[in-house]
């Protein structure tokens, strides 16, 4: 391999990050563009020219996968020697061979691989009573404050800076915190956070060590710079010792893993602090068709933020595609097997059962595709969490289910007898408790009582044929047969197959087909995200799934969670997906037993700019929540002409405008036909019926003095 060969193919962006010289590089670079193949290149590039060494190359990443890949490709471009590796296994090899040295003979502390043991030990000694999946979540408190380079005395104010919601007290969360620390050194153990720092320790207090470390690495890659947390930050420093040979590559636009620690403001503030940097944008789009591509720049356009000032504008490179898909269902059953049958086709049609993926928020929201899929025999994998019926709360729901039976009177309704048996175990169905597992177990649970709210709805009576029918049951019994049944079906093995995966699991993936599935308000973004920080994490959260796919995109929502339901928004961060030219932008269509173009058309809100797909708001031209403008004069105006036009014509008043109609009328005061045909509802009938008279009427005039112009007297 020569260094011309090495060259070969890069576009002029990638060819400008791979040639750039010595000295602080910063690479921007956006869902598909190349970017592990421009720092790859770089190295490769800079070896073969004689300009570094290999050896002398450090590259840092976040996985083991994403370390060995880059591995790969150095050795195919004929960069030998090159150091590719995790933050971790990077300190802990540099830690491992210097203990002798910084522990004056003593040998290597043992690594605790996992905190949940020492953890529940901790709060017992701080009077702290916890399960497994509270000790889960202080672990991960625990955690983000060792990231972010807190002790435990400063916990309580460093979470209240970040707006953290503790699992329990912040003032006992710091007890657990001291408590854990103290239990560690007398074990003799160090957790992952210790070695990264115990890194930083021989570094910055040891010359000798610093001296040899710096000798052996002299330039430095930093791959998703975007997912450096302070603790991470600081052995980079510590590493280069103030020298400036450091390529960093990341995409503020895809910042999603705030909760651990991690910041993009490293990324986005690299220019400022080296003045001298080289930075380069990659936005040449070689993953995504230009439709799917279109679709993800016009859900992070919308973004705001320290992230935003460094969003970029993608460029599809491949041939064109089909447009994505916009699907609305009456529930998330209906969702969920459409979902499944569009799977079977795309398989039956040639595409591969691995290249497919079903995308969603929440592990919990899971169990109802596995069970679609599982119906229709279509396989699949869950990635990143275990099988719905499978998790540990989920089985022992089910025996205080099938306890209760025996407790709870026959004659109690199947969904109250459900929330009764389950409120013994501790859940309660209105409170939601804070840290993200004891939340994800919550809703596991809260997903149990979905599946019996549908089991109770679904029609009482079954027709057996000429012989008659069978009235259902629907008790306890019963419904515990039925999650017997389920929790059988989906435990069938599988070796490959559609993927279920939570949006922050799906990360780094690519898959020729993607549905993105539960996109409503409330699950997207989830009611938890509170704060604009929370809320724009929640939106490129949204970017991250749309650039997962390839060739092809589906979107969907369910107006509820179950048959008769409360009605829900759809997701606020999905764009405008009007017609264009006569060309729909993102294929919007409503997927119902009867299906409706023009009751799917998507428009905005022309308050807040959120996105609109529900009639009555559609019809208003705004969200419910955002304040009304409604001229109260124009709005009796209206009410009065109506009353009269249909006493004229001996009809219902609905029938000449629905109150909802008289209201946006009185809201949106439209002035010409253009303006009253984009009220939903309003054809043009309606508009030659009646259009001269709203107009009269917005510009002042006597309802009286209309009807007895167009109606007589």
């Amino acid at each position: 391999m020569t260094a011309e060969r090495v060259l070969a193919g890069l576009d002029p962006d990638q060819r400008r990050a791979v040639t750039a010289p010595a000295g602080p590089v910063c690479i921007l670079a956006g869902a598909g563009t190349g970017k592990t193949r421009a720092i790859t290149h770089r190295i490769a590039y800079r070896s073969l020219t004689g300009e570094i060494s290999g050896r002398h190359v450090l590259a840092v990443t976040f996985t083991a996968r994403a370390a060995a890949e880059m591995r790969a490709r150095l050795t195919a471009l004929g960069a030998a020697g090159v150091q590719a590796r995790t933050f971790h296994a990077a300190a802990l090899r540099q830690v491992r061979y210097f203990a002798p040295r910084l522990l004056e003979g003593r040998g290597m502390p043992e690594l605790l691989e996992s905190k949940g043991r020492l953890v529940a030990l901790a709060a017992t000694r701080a009077g702290v009573r916890v399960d497994r999946t509270g000790a889960r979540d202080l672990a991960a408190e625990i955690e983000w404050a060792k990231s972010s380079l807190a002790e435990p005395g400063e916990y309580a104010v460093a979470a209240a800076k970040a707006l953290r919601e503790p699992p329990i007290e912040a003032a006992k969360v710091a007890e657990v915190f001291a408590a854990y620390e103290q239990l560690k050194r007398r074990q003799g153990v160090i957790d992952f956070e210790d070695m990264l720092r115990a890194a930083v320790w021989g570094i910055e207090e040891h010359p000798d060590v610093a001296e040899q470390i710096r000798a052996q690495y002299r330039h430095f890659v930093v791959d998703e710079y975007q997912d450096v947390n302070p603790l991470q930050q600081r052995l980079l420093d510590a590493w280069l010792g103030g020298r400036e040979d450091v390529t960093v590559v990341g995409d503020a636009s895809q910042t999603i893993y705030s909760f651990t620690g991690a910041t993009s403001s490293y990324l986005i503030d690299f220019p400022k602090q080296r003045r001298d940097a080289v930075v380069v944008r990659l936005v040449r789009d070689y993953r995504s068709t230009p439709q799917v591509v279109g679709l993800a720049n016009a859900v992070i356009r919308q973004a705001r933020g320290s992230e935003a000032r460094l969003r970029l504008e993608l460029q599809g490179q491949r041939p064109p595609g089909a447009e994505p898909e916009l699907k609305i269902f009456a529930d998330e059953p209906a969702e969920a097997t459409a979902v499944a049958r569009r799977c079977r086709e795309l398989i039956a049609s040639g595409t591969p059962a691995s290249e497919i993926a079903v995308l969603f928020r929440t592990n919990a929201q899971s169990e109802t595709y596995e069970k679609a899929l599982a119906e229709i025999e279509v396989p699949y994998v869950v990635r990143g969490a275990e099988r719905f019926f499978e998790r540990s709360e989920v089985r022992q729901a089910m025996v205080a289910l099938r306890s209760a039976v025996r407790s709870i009177p026959g004659e109690t309704p199947l969904v109250d007898a459900v929330v009764e048996a389950l409120a013994a175990t501790g859940w309660a169905r209105d409170q939601p408790p804070p840290g993200g597992a004891a939340r994800e177990q919550w809703e596991a649970l809260a997903a149990l009582v979905t599946l019996a709210e549908e089991y109770a709805a679904a029609p009482e009576v079954l027709p057996l044929g000429e012989a008659g029918a069978v009235q259902r049951d629907v008790s306890l019994a019963a419904f515990n047969a039925e999650l017997a049944r389920r929790a059988e079906q989906q435990h069938a093995p599988t070796v490959a197959g559609v993927t279920l995966a939570s949006l922050h699991s799906a990360k780094g993936l690519e898959w020729d087909a993607v549905f993105l599935v539960g996109l409503s308000d409330g699950t997207l973004p989830t009611t938890y995200a509170k704060t604009p920080e929370q809320l724009e994490e929640e939106r490129r959260l949204l970017y991250v799934g749309v650039t997962r796919a390839r060739q092809w995109l589906w979107l969907s929502y369910g107006q509820s969670r179950s048959p008769g339901g409360r009605a829900r928004r759809p997701c606020r961060f999905l764009p405008q997906l009007e017609r264009s030219g006569g060309t729909e932008r993102a294929g919007a269509s409503s997927v119902s037993r009867k299906p409706d173009r023009r009751r799917s058309q998507v428009s905005s809100c022309r308050i807040c700019g959120a996105t609109l797909l529900a009639g009555a708001d559609r019809k208003l031209g705004r969200c419910p929540t955002c304040p009304s403008d409604l001229d109260e004069d124009l709005f009796a105006r209206l009410t009065e002409w109506r009353r009269r036009a249909a006493a004229a014509q001996k009809v219902p008043a609905y029938v000449v405008f629905t109150d909802a109609t008289v209201v946006a009328l009185a809201e949106r005061r439209p002035d010409t036909p253009a303006d009253l045909l984009a009220i939903a509802g309003i054809g043009p009938r309606k508009l030659g019926q009646y259009g001269e008279a709203v107009f009269a009427l917005v510009r002042g005039a006597d309802p009286d003095d209309l009807v007895a112009e167009n109606f007589g007297n």
